[in-house]
């Protein structure tokens, strides 16, 4: 897609990606990598006991890592962009916790586009994640992208 075009979606729903199932087998994964074991999200029998979720739940920040691949998978190119580089957020809040085993998809609304110089182009997305079956997502998010052309 050219840059002109890309720019004429601004307000508008630009992707929805397919469903993805949030396991226990990644969920202690993440844990392993970012050393946070807290039994909300690796004891199962615990959790079940003595937390409000009926079971494990993901971590707020593996939702948010997923996020990359179902842009991959959702978000048009952009012609002659060399890379797109991941410039944060503006604002992240987790809103439901997603309880292992549930499956999310991710939404993204291309909500502003700026070129910051003839071969750079910031791009804002209000990206939120479903969970199947819930009527509030797991989480909103005002994420910054940043296109290099060449």
């Amino acid at each position: 897609m050219n840059r002109e075009d890309y720019m004429k979606l601004v307000g508008q729903e630009v992707g929805v990606s397919e469903w993805h199932t949030v396991d226990q087998k990644q969920i202690d994964a993440f844990a392993d990598a970012t050393n946070d074991h807290q039994f909300i999200h690796v004891d199962p029998e615990r959790a079940r006991r003595d937390a409000p979720f009926g079971g494990t739940i993901a971590h707020g920040f593996l939702l948010l890592s997923a996020l990359p691949a179902m842009a991959y998978e959702t978000l048009p190119p952009l012609d002659g962009a060399a890379m797109v580089i991941n410039y944060g957020f503006d604002k992240i809040r987790f809103l439901t916790p997603v309880r292992a085993g549930k499956r999310v998809r991710a939404r993204f609304t291309l909500s502003e586009v700026t070129m910051r110089s003839p071969k750079e182009l910031l791009g804002r997305t209000a990206t939120m994640l479903d969970i199947e079956g819930e009527p509030k997502p797991a989480l909103v998010a005002d994420w910054l992208g940043l296109h290099y052309f060449e």
